[in-house]
C-alpha cells in the first residue's frame, strides 16, 4: 500500500467493497465435525499468525516462554544477540519435548532424556558419543526447527507456516491503526485461560457481531452506545475487520435522566461532576474528551497526542482472523481469544489478557474481574464455571454452551443473519478460502 497515503485513505482502501459476501453456508457440522477441524488445522492455523508471548516476558537471554495450540508447542527464547526467535518444542534426536514449564530461563537448551545441548539460537552444541552416529556428527549440523517469529505493539508474534507473509503485511492497515496506541509500554495484569465447552468458533463469531449486545450486555447501555445505526463496521480485504462503538454517553434507550455507574465514577475520576449533566447525559462523551485533553499529560498519558478525539472515549473493536479479538480504549486494551483444542471439535481454550498504561503514582487498576495489582499477573487456567472470565466475558459464555447443543441438531442448516452480523459470514467464508487453498 502506498506510504504516501494517509491513515483514512489507507483504511478506506483497505475496505471490501460492494456485495462482497458469496453467502456459504454456515452449517452445524464446522463446529462438531473432527474432519473439518483437521481441514482447519491443515490449512488454516498452520498459516496464520498467532500470539504467543507477551514481549516483556524476554528482559534477557535466555528468557524462555512455552505457547500451546492444538497439539504443538512452541518455544520462543531471546538468543545471545537480542533476538526473540521461536522454534518447535521438539528434541531433534527422539522427538522429546525441550521445555515443559509455560516460562523458565535457561543458559542452554537441553533435552533431559538425552542430554542434547542447543544454543539459544537452535543449533545443537553437545551430542554424547558424537562418533557412534553412521550418518555422521549431529553437531553443527542438526538444530531446533525454527519458525517466522515478530514483534509488534509489545507481543511476540508465530507462524506456522516458512513461506508465512511478514507480519505486517498480513496485518495490512490495522498495524497502522494500532500504533496509535502504547501498547508496548502496557502491562498485562489479568492472564486467564478457561476450557469451555463449545467450538471455538462459537466465540469468535459472537465477536464479529454487536447484534447480541442489548441483549446479554444490558448494563452497557449506561455508558456505550449499542444502537448498530451508530456503530461503525469495517471490514478489510484481509479478513480481519473493526467495529467503532461510542463511549461515555448511555444509549439512546435509556430513560434516565441521570447520569449512571460507572460513567458516573469515570466522570468523577476526571473531575467532571454527573449531576451537572442531569438530563443532557449525551453530552458527556464530548466533556469527558475534554478533560482527557486537558489533564492527560500530567497523569502520564503523553500518547493522548497521537489518538484522535473518539479514541479518548470510544471502543475500536478489531477482530483479527482468525480467532483474535483486541478491544483498544485510551489507557488500555483487551485480547480475547479462543483457541482450538488439542484433540475435541466440541471444546476450546479461551484467553482473556488485559492491559494497562499506569497513571502516575497507581499501585492498583480495574480490570474485567476486580482490581488487580499493576504488575504482570500469573497465567490462571481453569473451567468454564469455575471462577469469572470477566463480568461481560461471562456473560457471552453464558449461551455459548446452548448454542454448540443448538449447532449438532438436524434442525439447524444455516445462519439467518442481519446485516450488522455480515461479518459473521465473511468470516466463515475466509476460513473456507484457506481451506480450498484460494489464499
Amino acid at each position: 500500500m502506498n506510504a504516501s497515503l494517509s491513515l483514512a485513505e489507507k483504511t478506506r482502501a483497505a475496505l471490501v467493497e460492494g456485495e462482497f459476501l458469496r453467502g456459504d453456508p454456515i452449517s452445524g457440522d464446522r463446529y462438531y465435525s473432527r474432519e473439518f477441524m483437521q481441514q482447519e488445522w491443515d490449512h488454516m492455523w498452520t498459516r496464520t499468525w498467532q500470539v504467543g508471548a507477551v514481549e516483556a516476558q524476554f528482559p534477557d537471554a535466555g528468557c524462555v516462554v512455552t505457547h500451546e495450540i492444538g497439539k504443538e508447542s512452541i518455544l520462543m527464547v531471546r538468543d545471545d544477540e537480542g533476538r526473540i526467535r521461536a522454534f518447535y518444542n521438539v528434541c531433534q534426536h527422539r522427538g522429546n519435548r525441550m521445555v515443559e514449564c509455560e516460562q523458565t530461563k535457561v543458559r542452554r537448551l537441553v533435552c533431559n532424556y538425552h542430554s542434547w545441548c542447543y544454543g539459544l539460537n537452535g543449533s545443537l552444541l553437545i551430542a554424547k558419543d558424537t562418533d557412534d552416529f553412521p550418518q555422521g556428527n549431529p553437531v553443527g549440523k542438526l538444530g531446533l526447527k525454527e519458525l517466522p517469529c515478530e514483534t509488534f505493539g509489545g507481543l511476540v508474534w508465530i507462524n506456522m507456516d516458512p513461506q508465512a507473509k511478514p507480519l505486517r503485511e498480513s496485518l495490512g492497515v490495522v498495524a497502522d491503526q494500532l500504533e496509535c496506541y502504547p501498547m508496548e509500554r502496557m502491562v498485562r495484569v489479568m492472564h486467564m485461560t478457561a476450557e469451555v465447552d463449545c467450538n471455538w468458533k462459537v466465540i469468535q463469531d459472537n465477536f464479529n457481531e454487536a447484534y447480541h449486545v442489548q441483549a446479554l450486555h444490558k448494563e452497557l447501555a449506561t455508558f456505550i452506545d449499542d444502537d448498530y445505526q451508530n456503530t461503525d463496521f469495517e471490514i478489510f480485504n484481509n479478513g480481519h475487520s473493526r467495529m467503532l462503538m461510542k463511549g461515555c454517553l448511555p444509549a439512546a434507550g435509556v430513560k434516565s435522566k441521570k447520569i449512571q455507574e460507572p460513567l458516573a465514577s469515570i466522570m468523577r475520576a476526571w473531575k467532571l461532576d454527573p449531576d451537572d449533566f442531569d438530563g443532557r447525559a449525551a453530552d458527556a462523551r464530548l466533556a469527558v474528551q475534554q478533560q482527557k485533553r486537558k489533564l492527560g499529560a500530567e497523569r502520564g498519558y503523553q500518547h493522548y497526542d497521537n489518538l484522535n478525539d473518539d479514541q479518548l472515549t470510544d471502543y475500536y473493536h478489531y477482530t483479527l482472523f482468525p480467532n483474535m479479538s483486541f478491544t483498544m480504549a485510551a489507557e488500555s486494551y483487551q485480547i480475547l481469544r479462543p483457541q482450538p483444542h488439542p484433540t475435541d471439535p466440541e471444546k476450546c481454550l479461551f484467553d482473556h489478557w488485559f492491559f494497562v498504561i499506569a497513571e502516575e503514582g497507581q499501585t492498583e487498576v480495574e480490570t474485567p474481574v476486580g482490581m488487580h495489582p499493576l504488575a504482570p499477573a500469573a497465567h490462571e487456567v481453569f473451567k468454564h464455571g469455575d471462577q469469572s472470565i470477566g463480568f461481560v466475558a461471562d456473560q457471552d459464555l453464558s449461551v455459548a454452551i446452548a448454542q454448540q447443543r443448538g449447532l449438532n441438531s438436524r434442525g439447524y442448516s444455516d445462519s439467518y443473519l442481519s446485516g450488522q452480523e455480515a461479518r459473521v459470514r465473511r468470516y466463515h467464508e475466509v476460513i473456507n478460502d484457506y481451506i480450498a487453498g484460494r489464499v
